[in-house]
């Protein structure tokens, strides 16, 4: 017997050619090969008498073989395979072209089941075209015929039949697997046991059982997910958080001296956020917004109560780069309004560490000066990317985390900014650009209330976005010369690397390794900036960006980029998030179909900043249709909320995510599209957290949840 956890050579043994297809396929385990799952399913259930027979019909018939011949067609030079076909009601030939190998498999006087389309040759004789075969013996299980046979995304070398071959191995060797699903929510949903549902969704008997079957695993992973976000906000109910007392006037006073006004739905989710911070249970908020929609002023504003009231507040940005830009617009909105008492600010990254002060004065100090500052509450308001969670970081009197574009910030990473459990839990503000659906956000972070930004700031004027074919591609360069020779500055992002690539000499699709993955991308980068340098843009300053560059080297060529020192800025997606350049007006993405449309999304959102008219031209080399109807989304969408409704429907949730399914639809990743589905797992979850929040009655549900 096999666990469902081992590994697919189990079955085969590690030499044999099946185990080679199946990892090469991506499939290493049983688990991946059982949830490798069919995306339809041809009715071969019912068996047709032979008299009963009518051209172009999809049949199953049984039958004996009374006779078989191989000839060479004189046209095209290829085999042709005939084998006449008996029942007690009349005969029928069944015909295969380039099979000669059929001879030694089918014999005569076997009785054989035959599935497929009927046709009709030139003398108006039914004949059975190609039809799949198996022979039938008595209590032996069909797979091929005489059922619903399963349908699966397929590969060099690999077909439907073979996987439905190894499958019913896999199934037939497996060790009972454990139920984790309660049975009463089993019940409740009509739901398969575990065992019975891989073989329901692999070999069903009718539609209705293949699709309970799929609606079980589509719930599966959901539930998990809404179980988790619950024992999150669980967690937290029982955390103790400071009272951050809000002084309505003395907001509308910070708020009067910006010098813009902000937007009716900035104000809204300045609102919340203001309102949680006075409650005593720890604030658990995602800041959601457009690119460039003002999330950054509403969390300056919040940090600026949280520190009017003696308290820290932590942000922390996923990038050095990003750090940065934040650290930037906290001076910026420090030097508009002037406050009693205005809080210190801090940067503190692997790189860099800096103190800003009410008196205007900036100074650079040491990390160990940083962290003794920190601890005496010397700095209010600290800004950073992972170096703040380092164990020599030690907080005062921590009262607001926000941290950009990494929505899973859970207890763990709280508890290692606290560096102590006498302290109260802090406040927690979790920012975001990139466009969710509702669907998808409710699902994924249930465990966050949620704020809105939906709407951009005044004046600012739409990113007029193009799609530039092969042969536009000159016009388009002479187009950027113009802007540049105006004083404006160009981005150009080069084209990501697929996980995989056509090995040219064996002929087999190549997994890369995340190694060679960025390697190819420095390359790709370094080529292009090559190519705009010397040939395209040799009268204008060129700059490249990538990884592999230290973070002073990165730093001092963005600190160029935004002084007007480089006028094109070449970059692989590094760029996406948060780089702030008011001049720069044109974002060139090449290789644009490679990208899922969120994430050109944020990349068009890096422009359009200033107050001259911006360009965003997606460069693409795809014929394809489906390919042209992804990138005319983004030049339609009127927001990244609509986008991404869209993305998720072209694409399915699988590739939205980033992570390609092998098999589609992922009747998996399905599940977070179905409202029915994530109605129901949303329900279960609350349930069993209000029946049983330890899991002391289901211990495999405390082992799904660590798994």
């Amino acid at each position: 017997m096999i666990e469902i956890s081992s590994p697919v050579s189990n079955l085969f043994g590690e030499k044999s050619k099946f185990t080679q297809k199946l990892k090469n396929f991506g499939i290493n385990t049983i688990y991946d090969l059982l949830n490798h799952f069919p995306f339809r399913y041809e009715d071969f259930s019912h068996i047709y008498k032979i008299s009963e027979i009518e051209p172009n019909q999809t049949i199953t018939i049984q039958g004996k073989i009374i006779d078989l011949k191989i000839h060479r067609s004189w046209q095209k030079k290829i085999f042709i395979t005939e084998a006449l076909i008996k029942d007690d009601t009349g005969s029928i030939r069944a015909v295969w072209f380039n099979q000669p190998y059929l001879r030694y498999v089918l014999k005569i006087g076997k009785i054989v089941n035959f599935s497929g389309k009927t046709a009709v040759d030139d003398n108006r004789e039914i004949y059975l075209s190609h039809p799949v075969y198996e022979v039938a013996e008595k209590n032996n299980e069909t797979r091929h015929t005489a059922r619903l046979v399963p349908i699966y995304s397929e590969t060099k070398g690999l077909t439907s039949k073979m996987l439905r071959y190894f499958i019913q191995v896999a199934l037939k060797s497996l060790k009972k697997i454990k139920e984790w699903i309660p049975k009463e929510i089993l019940l409740k949903y009509n739901f398969p046991e575990i065992n019975n549902a891989f073989y329901q969704v692999h070999f069903p008997n009718n539609l209705s059982e293949a699709e309970r079957a799929k609606k079980r695993f589509a719930f599966e992973d959901v539930f998990l997910l809404q179980i988790y976000n619950l024992k999150q906000k669980l967690s937290l109910s029982f955390e103790k958080a400071p009272k951050i007392k809000l002084d309505l006037d003395w907001i509308k006073n910070i708020i009067k001296q910006l010098p813009f006004e902000l937007t009716l739905s900035q104000k809204k989710s300045l609102w919340e956020i203001l309102q949680d911070l006075e409650k005593t249970k720890p604030m658990n908020r995602l800041l959601q917004g457009d690119v460039g929609s003002g999330k950054t002023i509403v969390a300056a504003i919040a940090s600026l109560t949280c520190s009017k009231q003696g308290y820290q507040v932590v942000l922390m940005a996923p990038t050095e780069v990003l750090a940065i830009q934040h650290y930037e617009t906290f001076k910026k909105l420090f030097n508009f309004i002037k406050i009693k008492d205005q809080p210190s600010l801090g940067l503190l990254t692997s790189s860099t560490s800096k103190i800003f002060y009410e008196t205007d004065l900036e100074s650079k100090i040491s990390k160990k000066q940083i962290y003794q500052e920190i601890l005496k509450n010397e700095i209010q308001i600290i800004i950073g990317t992972h170096a703040l969670i380092q164990k020599d970081v030690k907080f005062s009197k921590l009262g607001l985390v926000i941290v950009d574009e990494q929505h899973r910030f859970g207890v763990n990473q709280r508890a290692a900014l606290l560096n102590s459990k006498k302290y109260l839990t802090p406040h927690f503000l979790s920012m975001s650009a990139t466009p969710i659906p509702r669907t998808l956000m409710l699902t994924i972070f249930g465990d966050l209330d949620i704020s809105i930004i939906n709407e951009l700031p005044k004046n600012r004027k739409p990113i007029i976005t193009k799609i530039v074919p092969p042969e536009n591609r000159l016009k388009a360069y002479e187009f950027i010369r113009e802007q540049i020779k105006q004083g404006r500055q160009a981005f150009v992002i080069c084209p990501r690397i697929e996980k995989t690539v056509e090995d040219v000499e064996s002929g087999k699709v190549k997994k890369l390794t995340p190694r060679e993955i960025f390697k190819m991308e420095i390359k790709n980068v370094e080529e292009e900036y090559e190519k705009l340098s010397k040939k395209i843009f040799p009268d204008f300053k060129v700059a490249m960006l990538h990884g592999k560059m230290k973070p002073k080297e990165k730093n001092e060529i963005m600190e160029d980029f935004k002084n007007n020192k480089i006028n094109i800025l070449v970059s692989t997606s590094v760029i996406e998030v948060g780089v702030d350049v008011p001049n720069a007006t044109i974002m060139m993405i090449e290789g644009a179909e490679r990208f899922g449309l969120a994430q050109l999304y944020q990349f068009r959102g890096r422009v359009g900043r200033g107050e001259h008219q911006s360009y965003c031209f997606l460069f693409s080399d795809s014929n394809s249709t489906d390919t042209l109807k992804r990138l005319e989304a983004i030049v339609k969408a009127k927001n990244g909320f609509e986008l991404a409704e869209i993305d998720l429907k072209l694409r399915g949730p699988g590739e939205f995510f980033g992570d390609k399914q092998t098999g589609f639809p992922d009747i998996r990743a399905k599940g977070l599209m179905d409202p029915e589905i994530v109605k129901a797992s949303r329900e279960s979850a609350y349930w069993l957290i209000k029946k049983d929040p330890f899991f002391k009655k289901y211990p495999e549900i405390a082992e799904k949840l660590e798994e």
